[in-house]
């Protein structure tokens, strides 16, 4: 009996508890957590679509916004990996810094690393906003970190930082971060939580910033890009005022200079839009603009993302994935220039851990290439010196009747069978080679702070031999003696007196002056652009003279 009294005991409190659990514990919904970058991607539907009840996103004791800004300025989270340290503002929950640890500022000792915000940023990157400003304090919002210390240390394993914001009606926003210690990909869910009775209908936006320099991308392209329609939009700045609006498939979209880019990238590539404006004080501002979504009161919307902020390297840009390697453009004739890159790194990874040598290594490779084309083009100019006297006398002897001067002279190049361009095509065919090399040597990373020998301590620089305080005419600064420009000069002139003449003289005079033109625009060029120039010159004087001992 007593047994049968316990064991109706037991049943009837498990009939208590199953009805108190159906009828009356709040459902506590477990999130699903976001990816790591190398798992299969979410599916677009299951990212933008998923709502799930938000009664249980209030277990974070939130403090309103008009209530936060009396008490306390917003803190800031530091976060230290092997790759980068970065600073994320409460306020906003926007990065204040980001400090490459790989990369310097300069070629100083003492230089500290590379920031990728700068100063004039000051409210900061990665903001997020809605195009409708339908919840009108997120503008302006100060959010609260889940963690109590101000530093964060990625070693060994990722980890999560979120901050929190919460509207006077209920509206409840999370920006939540994972960060990698082995790669700058940065994950980031934006998650808006309606727990007020209004309808939330808008576009979420992301929004990259970057202070503008007007001067910039004189060489090569620098400014606002993306990835849509899996083609590459690359926008001058100038051309933003008038075109600031892009649709399609994104991919990601960027904001790039020389060397470093900042990404904003969907987890799954999505029909959205890009829009660009350009601030008064000189900062340009990328918005990642999501479709318009419907966030009914009582549910949720996660939208998933990566943030990238690093260098331009196509290693590790290929590594990473979502076709980042493809912000890496050289132009025209980038399909001349990548194999050139690659090559060139080949050399350095394999053989040689000088990037200079690995450059005359590199030239004297595409002059091997483009030596059938050398070798006809001076064939046909010493074809051309042997019937210069000819060519003389007949414009001598018709001075004053250029029409039969040009008829004589043709009738000349055919008796002696000599095509009067002969020289001129297969130089044409070298120019594309040339601005293709141009490109990848000014942009190439690689060569950032990349030593040769001497003075000429990084590759990517104007050579420099000693410093003065004083300008130098048609010289950027630093000022000083660019020794590399000049014998690169001396070489244009040697090669330009062992060629013939030009039969008018008036072109003549112009070819003479070649020299002298060429060391004034080089004289600012990067080091390891110059050392190109002038080891292919080395090379064409050295081949002109044997094609010219060969055939006389």
């Amino acid at each position: 009996m007593e047994q049968s009294r316990i064991f109706v005991a037991i049943a009837l409190s498990f009939v208590v508890f199953l009805v108190w659990e159906i009828f009356f514990v709040d459902k506590q919904i477990v999130e699903k957590p976001m990816q790591a970058l190398h798992t299969e991607s979410i599916s677009k539907e299951e990212l933008y679509i998923k709502e799930i009840n938000t009664e249980s996103v209030d277990h974070t004791t939130l403090i309103i916004e008009d209530a936060l800004k009396t008490i306390k300025p917003p803190r800031v989270i530091r976060v230290n990996t092997p790759l980068y340290s970065a600073i994320i503002s409460e306020k906003g929950a926007v990065f204040k810094s980001f400090v490459l640890k790989k990369y310097k500022e300069s070629m100083e000792h003492d230089s500290p690393w590379l920031e990728m915000i700068s100063p004039e940023l000051h409210n900061g990157n990665i903001k997020i906003s809605l195009a409708e400003n339908s919840v009108p304090a997120l503008n302006d919002a100060f959010f609260i970190a889940d963690i109590k210390d101000d530093a964060i240390e990625i070693n060994d394993n990722s980890k999560e930082l979120s901050f929190f914001w919460k509207s006077s009606n209920g509206i409840v926003i999370e920006k939540k971060f994972l960060f990698y210690p082995e790669t700058y990909m940065i994950g980031c869910n934006v998650i808006v939580k309606n727990g007020s009775n209004q309808i939330i209908q808008d576009n979420l936006i992301l929004s990259l910033f970057k202070a503008y320099n007007e001067n910039g991308g004189m060489y090569g392209f620098e400014g606002p890009s993306a990835l849509i329609n899996n083609a590459l939009e690359q926008v001058d700045i100038d051309d933003i005022e008038d075109k600031n609006i892009y649709n399609g498939e994104l991919k990601w979209i960027a904001v790039q200079d020389r060397y470093f880019m900042s990404c904003v990238i969907p987890e799954s590539p999505v029909t959205a839009r890009m829009r660009l404006f350009l601030g008064q004080d000189n900062v340009l501002e990328n918005q990642f603009m999501q479709p318009e979504s419907i966030i009914h009161p009582g549910t949720q919307r996660i939208f998933g993302f990566y943030l990238f902020m690093g260098p331009r390297n196509t290693k590790i840009l290929k590594e990473i994935g979502y076709d980042l390697d493809k912000a890496i453009n050289f132009g025209m004739f980038d399909f001349l220039a990548k194999p050139c890159l690659w090559l060139m790194n080949f050399l350095y990874d394999h053989f040689i851990s000088n990037y200079g040598i690995a450059i005359i290594i590199l030239t004297i490779f595409t002059k091997i290439i483009l030596w059938p084309l050398g070798a006809k083009s001076y064939k046909s100019m010493n074809e051309m010196k042997k019937i210069q006297p000819l060519v003389m006398e007949l414009r001598e002897k018709y001075k004053g009747d250029k029409k039969k001067m040009n008829e004589a002279t043709m009738a000349l190049y055919k008796t002696y069978k000599v095509n009067p361009v002969g020289g001129c095509l297969p130089m044409i065919f070298q120019i594309p080679v040339f601005f293709a090399l141009y490109r990848m040597l000014y942009e190439a990373i690689e060569l950032r702070h990349a030593p040769f020998f001497g003075w000429i301590n990084d590759l990517s620089a104007p050579d420099r031999l000693l410093s003065f305080d004083f300008s130098i005419p048609f010289m950027q600064p630093p000022y000083g003696i660019p020794v590399l420009t000049i014998i690169m000069g001396a070489t244009m002139f040697l090669q330009q007196k062992i060629s013939p003449a030009m039969g008018d003289p008036s072109q003549a005079k112009m070819m003479q002056l070649m020299p002298l033109v060429f060391t004034v625009i080089f004289i600012n060029f990067s080091s390891g652009l110059v050392l190109y120039w002038l080891v292919n010159n080395v090379l064409s004087i050295s081949q002109q003279y044997y094609t010219t001992k060969k055939v006389a």
